[in-house]
């Protein structure tokens, strides 16, 4: 398939590779030229703005999806922060487009920003289509796990694209009972249901992510705390964490791919002095504890973890280091010391 991925950061570039290590046709724009050029060196097709995007999507059809068309649905992907960037990009590509063309959110948008956007888009006859995309700097390699909304038929006709991104059955043992079933989930992607729904499921996703490396990182804290001068002698111990994350890898229950990148930022400095304690949240955090909230279900963890984060940007510890550390090695995220 062709189709165009705007902005081109770790996750859209990425995106854009594995699309083209598979066959598939991009065509690229991000504000950088030097990123744009970039992509070209790799085998993309560079476009000089939004406009240019959609003329180079264009190409010859007998009509999809209905619409009876000369030519295929322009295909755009959007991979920019959310808010007033990803609102004014698809906007724009919303005058630019015609009938029956397929617009893609694949940040972390707020998913009644998605419900709005596809009705106003529907209503002019262009489908759109929200990937709540998780994978970060690694997803070139491993792939991609995607929770998508949108119209069936629409998802449908993009599967080409969505299973190749996806990281594949892999060496992960499946899971028995699941005889019949789609199998799209064991292949790393779903479509959740209509627009919206898959940045939904992403939001949950990111908000207990928040709570996993919450636990990760008061446990990691705890356990450096033991050699205190506060505590009596007999009851102090200088713990290795590098071992203690080792080990915790091999044959726990509480294995995880946050505590394999624990492991390794811990091997490679213990003491995590490349790390500040300032620790950032994407909002999704926040999102997930509002809609606990509109459903009055209780979510004493997740709420927890996102003031956690806020508490970290007016005095720090080392169970922040943590958190820095991991969202270092899964997003590429950088909270340097401010030492």
């Amino acid at each position: 398939m062709k189709l165009g991925m705007i902005g081109l950061g770790r996750m859209g570039a990425n995106i854009a590779r594995r699309l083209m290590r598979n066959g598939h046709e991009v065509v690229v724009y991000d504000r950088d030229a030097d990123a744009v050029a970039t992509m070209a060196s790799e085998g993309a097709i560079p476009a000089t703005g939004l406009y240019d995007v959609h003329n180079l999507l264009a190409q010859p059809s007998r009509g999809l999806l209905g619409f009876g068309k000369t030519q295929a649905p322009a295909i755009m992907w959007v991979m920019l922060p959310a808010g007033i960037p990803t609102e004014q990009t698809i906007a724009e590509l919303a005058d630019l487009g015609t009938r029956g063309d397929i617009i893609i959110d694949g940040g972390n948008t707020f998913y009644k920003d998605d419900v709005r956007r596809a009705k106003t888009l529907r209503g002019r006859g262009i489908h759109y289509v929200d990937v709540g995309t998780s994978g970060g700097v690694w997803g070139l390699e491993r792939g991609y796990c995607m929770m998508i909304g949108g119209e069936t038929d629409v998802v449908k006709h993009l599967d080409p694209v969505f299973s190749v991104l996806a990281p594949g059955l892999g060496d992960i043992p499946r899971t028995s009972g699941r005889k019949d079933r789609d199998d799209r989930a064991e292949r790393g992607y779903i479509h959740a249901g209509p627009a919206g729904s898959g940045h939904f499921v992403k939001m949950i996703h990111n908000g207990i992510e928040y709570g996993l490396m919450q636990a990760y990182a008061e446990g990691f804290d705890i356990l450096k705390g033991r050699n205190s001068a506060n505590l009596p002698e007999n009851e102090r111990f200088d713990l290795d964490l590098v071992d203690i994350s080792e080990v915790w890898r091999r044959g726990s229950v509480v294995t995880s791919w946050l505590l394999d990148l624990t492991a390794s930022a811990l091997a490679r400095d213990e003491k995590l002095d490349a790390f500040g304690t300032h620790v950032s949240d994407s909002g999704e955090g926040q999102w997930t504890v509002e809609a606990a909230m509109e459903e009055k279900v209780p979510a004493h963890v997740l709420t927890a973890s996102l003031y956690a984060r806020y508490r970290s940007r007016v005095e720090g510890t080392f169970g922040e280091k943590i958190l820095s550390a991991m969202r270092f090695g899964f997003g590429g995220h950088v909270e340097t010391s401010k030492k």
